[in-house]
């Protein structure tokens, strides 16, 4: 029953948060914080109970190599968006994560090649994302936006759960960072309020994938030894300082160098 109220209120409760936050301080703190585990997260907690902290530790490695697929998702979009209008960019962009995910199901990942391989990605997909100034743009969403996001999240945790057993852990790791609200988030910033910010957004996305990698790099290290309860808090701390951090490094090598401490 704990795990079932778990499903049905976590996850909402995140994605939640998240939009409100990004409404309430623009694009580029929406995409740091969609960045972070917001479904992956709950996913592998229930999959420790559900099927055991060994099942969810292998499904971290999948977490990690999804996430590739994810700022695949995040660089296709930012590209496309500066020419093509958001249908198009969704709709290639999901056929981008759809081809690299089934390329790196292709490979059987271990925990640290997994975050290893992240960590080039992120590196390398920053570099390439346009970074344009935004101008300041306010649009009012609709009434059905925030309950939509909500409802999509829970019901994607409840079907994925459900089906991990099938799929194993390294497919479940893999399908977690499906961009269901990468690509929700994306469309209606690149609608509402055009390429520019659609970019700081996806950008915010993949710097974001900092805090997401160390997240299940504690989790894949850390679950068989340490237990559940433990081995999650300290992730969440860890993903936290990570994120934190990397951020301020960045700031600081923007204002020595001359740049914008914007992402």
């Amino acid at each position: 029953m704990s795990i079932i109220l778990f499903k049905l209120l976590a996850t909402p409760f995140l994605i939640g948060s998240a939009t409100l936050a990004g409404r309430r301080w623009g694009p580029i703190v929406n995409g740091l914080i969609v960045g972070l585990p917001l479904t992956s997260g709950p996913i592998s907690f229930i999959l420790a109970h559900q099927y055991g902290p060994e099942f969810a530790a292998k499904a971290a490695a999948g977490n990690l190599a999804g996430q590739v697929s994810m700022c695949v998702f995040c660089l296709t979009y930012s590209l496309l968006a500066q020419k093509n209008n958001w249908p198009r960019s969704a709709i290639l962009a999901m056929a981008a994560y759809s081809l690299a995910t089934i390329l790196l199901n292709g490979i059987a990942w271990q925990l640290f090649p997994a975050f290893v391989a992240l960590a080039i990605v992120i590196f390398v997909i920053l570099r390439l994302i346009p970074q344009q100034p935004v101008s300041r743009f306010n649009a009012a969403p609709p009434r059905w936006d925030l309950p939509a996001r909500m409802c999509i999240a829970t019901a994607f945790v409840i079907v994925l759960t459900a089906s991990a057993n099938l799929l194993g852990p390294q497919l479940s790791g893999l399908l977690s960072t499906f961009p269901v609200f990468g690509v929700i988030f994306a469309a209606f910033t690149h609608f509402q309020q055009g390429a520019s910010a659609t970019s700081r957004l996806l950008r915010g996305i993949v710097f974001g994938s900092i805090a997401y990698a160390f997240f299940f790099l504690t989790v894949g290290a850390c679950l068989t030894s340490l237990g559940i309860a433990a081995t999650y808090t300290i992730a969440l701390g860890t993903a936290i300082a990570a994120g934190g951090i990397s951020y301020s490094i960045y700031n600081a090598l923007g204002r020595m160098i001359g740049l914008s401490s914007q992402l």
